[in-house]
């Protein structure tokens, strides 16, 4: 009787963004990998066909929930899109603010994907690390938007609205005293600027904290270097962008080669990497986490100086203030009319894309000319990222699998959107 060599194992989950929604059939000769077969399908949530049923307004939410670790880089290409169409200016402000929080939105990404990265390979307390961080992020949503996640903070013709002049505090309760309370408190006395000002004061010598757990760390190294090469021409072709581009030594950013809102008036550099390697993509995102904390620092200075509108005067698009709903009727129906009817948006299409912390978000919309989208396509850039798993695991052992999941950071709302 033969003996059978190859044999086929369905793997996972392994990532934790992958919990369920990931098929990853692997065929194996011993335990090298033969081929690798990623089935989605699994999740689909139909945001594009959902969207064909709302108004504009009220898709915005559902960006939120497509990469969850990125909330605001998807509702960032969904309202430059949506603007796009309309025509619509956004005040100077806003896209101060817009381009602050995409940045803060950028470290929440990273900081949830080294630490999930770092869980999978072994590295237990890198999770606990960047989660300490991720919670001070999450207060920054908060502040803004009243949700610690899912914001629905940007709008088409800027954002919701102003920063507030003063954080939450914390108060004392059966678990801390008073002077525990205070210790936590110290950082909030200000407004949000200073809080957030306090954060990236700070936050550099953190990642060197990272940096000193993982970067020349023996085990690590043997469980990055060497795996999941992708050559330049490569990723290029298959599609690659973002991190998993520039950790093939290809700068390209769409911050600098095609700058949106105030990117080109940031002072700020492209990390690249060498050998394309799972390494190289991790010192390519910790790199990026200095670069985007630098970029929140010029926007925290210029925010402090620059008052103004945060969006459009055009009732059309936004709605006014309270004050002026409730004493002009031409406000209030204003105000009716876009929360019931929504606005409509001229006939055309249009596409939109941002330097999501994955790689190029892009949202694709065509209308018809009525309030709602007529057809709604999203280019999400873990789709591309996936598709290349079976030519990235190919001969490698099925611990390097994990690996290899871990360096594309995948999330699956947004591939099986």
């Amino acid at each position: 009787m033969a003996e059978i060599k190859n044999y086929t194992l369905n793997f996972g989950p392994q990532h934790p963004a992958a919990h369920g929604v990931l098929r990853l059939v692997l065929e194996l000769d011993g335990e090298v990998i033969q081929r690798a077969d990623p089935h989605i399908g699994l999740l689909h949530r139909a945001t594009e066909k959902l969207a064909e049923s709302k108004t504009y307004i009220q898709s915005l939410p559902y960006m939120d929930r497509l990469d969850y670790v990125s909330m605001m880089s998807n509702e960032h290409a969904y309202c430059l899109a949506i603007e796009k169409l309309i025509g619509v200016d956004v005040p100077i402000r806003a896209q101060y603010i817009r381009v602050m929080f995409s940045e803060i939105t950028r470290l929440l990404n990273h900081l949830m994907w080294l630490g999930a990265h770092g869980l999978d390979c072994g590295a237990m307390n890198m999770l606990i690390y960047c989660f300490r961080e991720r919670e001070v992020l999450f207060d920054m949503y908060e502040a803004v938007s009243g949700a610690r996640m899912h914001a629905a903070y940007f709008r088409p013709g800027g954002v919701y609205r102003d920063l507030p002049e003063s954080m939450s505090q914390y108060k004392v309760n059966k678990i801390r005293n008073a002077k525990a309370i205070d210790a936590l408190n110290e950082n909030r006395q200000g407004s949000l600027l200073d809080f957030i000002d306090d954060f990236v004061t700070k936050f550099p010598k953190l990642v060197d904290e990272y940096e000193t757990l993982l970067t020349d760390n023996r085990i690590w190294k043997q469980r990055t270097v060497g795996v999941g090469v992708v050559s330049p021409e490569r990723a290029l072709n298959l599609g690659f962008t973002g991190p998993m581009l520039r950790g093939s030594g290809f700068a390209w950013d769409l911050r600098k080669q095609q700058p949106y809102e105030v990117y080109a008036q940031m002072d700020f550099d492209i990390p690249v990497g060498k050998t394309g390697d799972c390494y190289d993509r991790y010192l390519v995102r910790v790199a990026e986490m200095r670069q985007s904390n630098r970029i929140i620092k010029q926007c925290v200075d210029w925010l402090r100086v620059n008052p103004g509108p945060v969006i459009t005067t055009n009732h059309k698009v936004a709605p006014p203030n309270r004050e002026s709903m409730k004493s002009n009727m031409e406000e209030l129906i204003h105000h009716f009319k876009l929360f019931t009817e929504g606005f409509h948006v001229p006939e055309g299409e249009a596409y939109a894309a941002v330097e999501h912390p994955k790689g190029e978000f892009g949202i694709y919309i065509v209308s018809d000319g009525a309030n709602k989208p007529y057809r709604l396509k999203i280019r999400p850039p873990g789709f591309s990222h996936l598709a290349a798993m079976d030519e990235m695991a190919r001969g490698h052992m099925i611990a390097d699998a994990v690996a290899v999941i871990g360096t594309m950071d995948i999330v699956f709302g947004e591939i099986d959107r």
